[in-house]
């Protein structure tokens, strides 16, 4: 131990001893020392982690890893057609009156003089959208004498005449008094977010975390794949019920089982990685949806990937932090072999003997735990006491809201972009290209800084975009456009280090219900901006990001840092 203490002091003055050589460098000779101190607590950690011992000895990121990795995170891109396909399957077509019965009298007629013979006009010239005039009849040549005078709402249908694309609109005619069948869908998304946040995190935690994801690549197949052959709007409605719950589901197991067989910063760096995988998912939908003129065919060509997805999923493994809180030892003891069988290392078997149900007995954990575990109440509590929902004290807690406010902000900054009229292809592509470098420089800065002080960062260059957009004139569009997605930048970087530090925060038996709980204030967070912007066309959405922004930058604050730290596996630590 005085050899070791000798060792760590040595190292400590040489580091300081450099430190000093360069009078200018970065970071600073508290950072570095602080940097040095938490690398020499993370070492110790590690010793004491015996799953560490052995990840270390199969391979911290090998073949393995890598493949775990690609097959679990390549999905993400796909899944953006699911999640996101909504926006570009219901773009805006201008509809008029089908009046096809005066070709009974003129079957020769062209579709400008039928539209001119049958549609009234506006006071600009323009055809209105949903009137015609009333059928009557007369001859051709009456009609084109004497004129239609009296009009009535469209008894035959629309038609599309300068529609460009062929989308849900003109399909399924959500038109004219019908638009509010175009909203359900996103309020149908959000339902199954809501419910499969809660359903898919539970059931994780008590399956395990490759079976439900093999449920929600099965759902993705179905029901994504399967939306090309809905008959109707309500089926359309029906199928993206699930396709959210497969999405959510998705990703709640798919970033525990990849956090669960990684260690120190390659499980940042995976969920990372991760989050640029969607972005550039969203990309590639967005060009791939301005040049496929049906939506049909775009959800083909979304859904028939998952084929071969499916048929390879052998691959992965089961997590075996899970399998160890749930008292499955020898099935953790194959699939860790496994893994060093593929990295062609071997795991010592004094390092294999060591990995035993800790007190000899199975964690037992359930979701009242968040509230009467100390350690974990404090956790929600602090991240979660912004939350303005009706609900009582204990759910409301349990919500999460920093999440719940990063998702409010989050919406409200898309359909502000989206007030101003800018191409659909722009507002998604945009802030989208400039998201993978915030988040590639998330890396750099959670090495250095950690969690806590990267997460301030971003939310205070938050809190300073929405103060700006506050108070910048509407009338200066330009500029508010350029801040608008300025705060995009910042917020991608925001989004994935709350997932990366909720992660962390929570324990293996509780994994997965816990994000499924993050996943549940997104989606309260994203109903409660869409309800409050389509309230108001004031400057109050805005005011109140930048409220959530301060909030959430207050109580993020008091969460205890996890850089360089174990997962932790069970509940019981948090009475140590």
């Amino acid at each position: 131990m005085k050899e070791e203490s000798s060792s760590k002091t040595m190292f400590g003055s040489q580091d300081l001893r450099d430190t000093h050589r360069h009078e200018i460098s970065f970071p600073s000779q508290n950072w570095s020392l602080e940097m040095l101190l938490r690398r020499l607590k993370a070492i110790d950690a590690k010793r004491d982690d015996k799953f560490a011992s052995v990840m270390g000895a199969i391979g911290e990121f090998g073949t393995f890893q890598w493949r775990l990795v690609a097959l679990t995170f390549i999905p993400s891109i796909l899944s953006t057609f699911f999640m996101f396909s909504h926006h570009f399957l219901l773009t805006a077509q201008r509809p008029y009156c089908n009046t096809s019965w005066i070709l009974e009298v003129g079957p020769n007629l062209t579709e400008d003089e039928q539209l001119n013979l049958t549609l009234p006009r506006a006071p600009n010239g323009s055809f209105l959208t949903c009137l015609m005039y009333i059928p009557v009849p007369w001859d051709l040549d009456s009609i084109i004498h004497f004129g239609l005078n009296y009009t009535e709402t469209c008894k035959f249908g629309w038609i599309y005449p300068f529609a460009h694309t062929h989308s849900l609109i003109n399909e399924f005619d959500l038109v004219c008094g019908n638009e509010p069948y175009k909203e359900n869908g996103q309020t149908v998304f959000m339902s199954g977010i809501l419910t499969g946040s809660l359903l898919f995190g539970f059931l994780s935690d008590k399956l395990g975390r490759y079976p439900i994801i093999l449920l929600s690549l099965l759902g993705f197949l179905i029901f994504g794949f399967g939306t090309a052959f809905v008959s109707s709007f309500y089926q359309y409605l029906f199928f993206r019920f699930f396709v959210a719950q497969a999405s959510v589901g998705y990703a709640i197991c798919s970033v525990s089982l990849v956090m669960e067989w990684l260690v120190g910063e390659h499980r940042a760096q995976a969920v990372i990685l991760q989050h640029c995988f969607l972005t550039i998912g969203v990309i590639f939908l967005t060009g791939l949806a301005y040049k496929v003129d049906h939506w049909r065919l775009l959800c083909l060509l979304g859904g028939m990937p998952m084929f071969p997805l499916i048929c390879n999923i052998w691959v992965l493994r089961e997590s075996p932090r899970w399998l160890m809180v749930r008292g499955k030892v020898e099935e953790a003891k194959k699939v860790l072999c496994y893994a060093a069988e593929v990295n062609k290392k071997t795991i010592p078997l004094n390092l294999l003997n060591e990995l035993q149900i800790p007190g000899k007995k199975v964690t037992k954990a359930s979701i009242l735990d968040f509230y009467t575990n100390h350690h974990l109440f404090k956790v929600v509590l602090a991240m979660g006491c912004v939350c303005p929902t009706p609900f009582s004290l204990p759910c409301s807690l349990m919500l999460s809201p920093p999440r719940f406010t990063v998702s409010y902000i989050s919406f409200t900054l898309s359909l502000k972009l989206n007030d101003f009229g800018l191409d659909i292809y722009f507002v998604q592509v945009v802030p989208s290209i400039l998201a993978v470098p915030a988040r590639l420089c998330c890396v750099i800065l959670l090495e250095y800084f950690g969690r806590k002080w990267t997460l301030n960062l971003t939310l205070f260059l938050l809190t300073f975009t929405c103060l700006f957009l506050l108070f910048l004139p509407q009338e200066l569009k330009s500029t508010v456009i350029l801040m608008l997605v300025l705060a995009e930048f910042s917020m991608a970087g925001t989004v994935s280090i709350f997932f990366i530090y909720t992660a962390e925060l929570l324990p293996t038996v509780l994994r997965s219900t816990g994000l499924g709980m993050v996943s549940l204030a997104w989606a309260a967070g994203a109903i409660s901006s869409m309800a409050i912007f389509k309230q108001t066309k004031t400057q109050l959405p805005i005011f109140f990001c930048c409220l959530c922004c301060i909030l959430a930058l207050c109580f993020s604050s008091l969460v205890p840092e996890t850089v360089n730290r174990p997962l932790r596996d069970s509940i019981e630590y948090t009475s140590r």
